[in-house]
């Protein structure tokens, strides 16, 4: 159970965080906005955020408009932000990007603030899943006791800033998530899983367990020396592709949110080149040649877990 100071503590970082977000939001309303273009997608409904997409379809918006959606978007921490029916367990995405123009003490500023939202989005997520010491199942009631609705997927995600960009290019990234685990590793998070003895839908309390005592004991059957790689796909994402003509030099950045690019004003000074965000079709993808990896077997499915030893 979570003390009373850490949970006095929670709500006292994220009183600071709103307060922060708005002051940043009202900050960057009064620059002098250059352009800026931001691509909303279609809304994650409850009981589909696990669904792959093989589809996105991608809505465009330019100039003051998208400005607005932007600075709307980063204050958007609560489940009734969003629509009845949309998920809250799905952050609501706005890839884009909004470009200024700023003097020196602009420059400094828009950075000051940006970075202090950051350090409490930060420290917000430090409290709930580091000092609370609880597991990730328990981690929801103790912030929804407290913050009611909040969406802290939301809540944690940092606001990215990009300083004199040439160009910013948008497109979409299939990744997953590799890990690798020793034997004894993955035997000891079974164990806490089996020990914890609950029940995990659509099983019942024994079902499960008898689920996971089958895991253990085709695990202890594994040589010591058996490779073990947890290999689980992430959902594509947007991302932006930016480009400092100076440095010679290209950055990918995830792109969840609008980027701030900051332009100090000068005689010379030139607007970045925006590109658009395609809708995503995962039949068209082309993935780039990569060498062929060891083959492995599916060794616990709802763990994407693989093995190189024969099944």
């Amino acid at each position: 159970m979570a003390s009373y100071d850490l949970k006095l503590r929670l709500n006292e970082c994220f009183k600071e965080l709103e307060l922060s977000t708005a002051d940043l939001a009202r900050f960057l309303n009064q620059l002098e906005l250059l352009q800026a273009r931001v691509f909303s997608l279609p809304d994650i409904e409850k009981g589909s955020e696990h669904n792959p997409a093989s589809i996105i379809e991608v809505t465009a918006h330019q100039g003051e408009a998208a400005h607005q959606l932007a600075l709307q978007h980063f204050q958007k921490l609560f489940i009734h932000h969003n629509g009845l029916n949309i998920s809250s367990k799905s952050a609501v995405r706005l890839p884009g990007v909004l470009c200024y123009a700023v003097d020196q003490s602009e420059y400094q500023a828009a950075q000051l603030l940006i970075q202090e939202v950051n350090k409490l989005k930060s420290e917000l997520e430090h409290i709930v899943t580091v000092e609370s010491g609880l597991p990730a199942d328990q981690r929801f009631d103790f912030v929804h006791s407290q913050l009611r609705g909040l969406i802290t997927l939301n809540a944690y995600r940092s606001i990215g800033y990009l300083l004199e960009p040439d160009s910013v290019r948008f497109g979409w990234a299939n990744k997953h998530i590799i890990k690798n685990l020793s034997r004894d590793e993955l035997l000891k998070q079974l164990e806490k899983s089996l020990a914890a003895g609950r029940s995990v839908p659509p099983y019942t309390r024994e079902q499960w367990m008898a689920n996971v005592t089958r895991e253990i004991n085709d695990v202890q059957s594994l040589p010591a020396h058996a490779i073990l790689k947890i290999k689980r796909p992430v959902k594509v994402q947007p991302i932006a592709r930016v480009w400092y003509r100076n440095s010679q030099k290209q950055v990918q950045h995830p792109c969840p949110s609008p980027l701030i690019a900051l332009c100090p004003r000068s005689p010379m000074m030139q607007i970045p080149k925006l590109g658009e965000l395609p809708n995503y079709d995962a039949s068209a993808v082309k993935h780039k040649f990569k060498p062929e990896s060891q083959a492995l077997n599916l060794l616990i499915k709802r763990l994407h877990l693989y093995t190189d030893q024969p099944i």
